[in-house]
């Protein structure tokens, strides 16, 4: 998932809680082809909603794929393309540049766009392709029943009771995408190999040898499995914030506690500094204490801000999307004071940051923004739904478990009960396993608490072509940290212009040296 500042825009909550999902795992058939090699497409306009790409002189169109692979002469779906056509001379141009953005679900037809500025000189090498992945955004779409409205938390709650309610919601959830209309023919191609298929035709409609390609988060997942199904068509490949492929999606969430209670730490130390300022402690244990407080007053009697009340697993939600950057620690600080009067029952005007999120939290909408989420967090099979446990306990006793050493992250890791335990619309593929020797530049941030750097290292170990960049931060991806206003790093965005302009990865992995994060 890559964060704009404070809201991951168009991810919803699912967004907010997937940095990453496991590649989906195993070779494809040499055989495996793209059905779009004499595809014509038609470029016009782009969608009059795509403002940045109209601006920029972007033109759109769709490619025509399988809905299934395996049935190529069967129903079809249409790919949302747009380029914008490479500038360089003509013995300086390299073909065209995919990206994705993360999510799972992000929409991404205008996200190579928005990395023109981080590219500078290279981007006039390439044909900048962005796309919507299918299902989403301006491709062909998937609908659910509309969601029942969600009742607010009364004025009096407990651990279980708020628990209940999560797996009552991840039910409905299920059960209204899965009888919608024609979904349950439609589902089980909702899967990260698919989407890999789907670059590979838009590669061959455009007529273009190789695929260059960028992703970050669940990106950088989707580009693992790319590199694995077409080793052959794998142009310069950056890969940003990866995880574990041989990790389940419920794995990889659980893996995030210990970092994110790590980076709750710094953050505590930070904001003790500036206690004149925020009045939560002293002392970083006296911070931390005055956060545990908070949550454990919110699993009694839920906070109300604005109007809106939120429970403990809610509070746990806004922590966890403040402390994905270091450049977030004051937004953080300021947010608990906010949150901490409120439940003292003192009047409270929220900053814009968490105004933002309450915003999110309080949407008629909200249920129906984690679908692109859901599709490919529960489509994707190595592992059954995911690797999501089934029995509403397993979750229960995890989370209580976790309570002991990751007090204020543990329950929320742990007890997050995904839809994907009530999925039944899964792919019947084989898992993608990651093992080859194509050319990757990888990038991982060492204090990643949404995708930890072991998981980087798992994969870098399995990409034996592969060189990583890291950088010593806390941070949710590591190229192009000043398009959304937070540090650069710029060793690492000159290791990416460098490989999409010339083709050489370092000579060794890279380790980046800090650039102070804001501090």
């Amino acid at each position: 998932m890559r964060v704009t500042p404070l809201v991951t825009a168009g991810l919803g909550l699912a967004g907010l809680l997937a940095g990453g999902m496991p590649a989906s795992a195993s070779p494809a058939p040499a055989s495996a082809a793209s059905p779009a090699v004499h595809q014509r497409v038609g470029w016009g306009p782009c969608p009059a909603r795509q403002a940045e790409l109209r601006a920029a002189g972007a033109r759109c169109a769709k490619v025509t794929v399988p809905l299934d692979y395996a049935d190529p002469g069967g129903p079809v779906i249409r790919i949302a393309v747009s380029r914008i056509r490479a500038t360089a001379p003509r013995g300086e141009r390299r073909g065209i540049l995919l990206s994705n953005p993360g999510g799972p679900g992000g929409t991404g037809l205008a996200h190579t766009l928005s990395l023109r500025p981080a590219l500078k000189d290279v981007a006039g090498r390439y044909d900048l392709i962005g796309f919507d992945p299918r299902f989403l955004g301006e491709s062909t779409p998937i609908a659910c029943d509309p969601a029942a409205p969600v009742p607010a938390p009364g004025p009096v709650t407990t651990r279980r009771a708020d628990f209940e309610r999560s797996v009552r919601s991840s039910r409905d959830t299920a059960e209204r995408c899965q009888r919608h209309g024609d979904n349950a023919r439609l589902l089980p191609h909702a899967t990260t190999r698919n989407v890999a298929r789907d670059m590979d035709a838009i590669r061959a409609a455009l007529g273009a040898p190789k695929l260059s390609y960028y992703g970050v988060s669940y990106g950088a997942d989707l580009g693992a499995v790319y590199t694995q199904m077409f080793p052959g068509r794998s142009g310069r490949v950056v890969i940003d914030s990866s995880t574990d492929p041989a990790a389940t999606q419920y794995e990889l969430f659980q893996r995030a506690g210990a970092p994110l209670e790590a980076a709750l730490d710094e953050w505590a130390a930070w904001t003790a500094r500036h206690n004149g300022t925020y009045r939560l402690g002293t002392t970083p244990a006296r911070v931390r204490a005055s956060v545990q407080r908070l949550l454990d007053g919110a699993e009694r009697r839920p906070v109300t801000v604005s109007g809106v009340p939120l429970d403990a697993s809610l509070l746990r939600l806004v922590l966890r999307q403040f402390i994905q950057h270091t450049e977030y620690d004051p937004a953080l600080a300021g947010t608990v004071r906010d949150l901490t009067d409120a439940a003292a029952g003192r009047p409270v005007e929220p900053g814009p940051e968490l105004a933002s999120l309450l915003g999110l939290f309080s949407s008629p909408e909200l249920a129906d923004s984690m679908l692109g989420g859901v599709l490919f967090m529960c489509g994707d099979r190595g592992w059954p739904a995911g690797g999501w446990p089934k029995d509403p306990e397993t979750y229960w006793r995890n989370m209580e478990r976790s309570r002991a050493g990751q007090p204020v992250f543990g329950p929320l890791v742990n007890g997050m009960m995904a839809p994907c335990a009530f999925w039944t619309s899964t792919s019947r593929e084989p898992a993608t396993v990651i093992g080859n020797k194509v050319p990757v530049l990888m990038l991982q941030a060492r204090r990643d608490n949404n995708v930890p750097y072991e998981g980087a290292l798992a994969l870098h170990r399995r990409l034996t072509g592969s060189r990583l960049v890291t950088a010593d931060i806390r941070s949710h991806g590591v190229y192009g940290r000043g398009l959304p206003g937070l540090t650069p790093v710029p060793c690492a965005d000159q290791a990416v212009n460098d490989y999409l302009r010339d083709g050489t990865l370092p000579a060794a992995d890279l380790a980046c040296p800090s650039a102070g994060e804001g501090r």
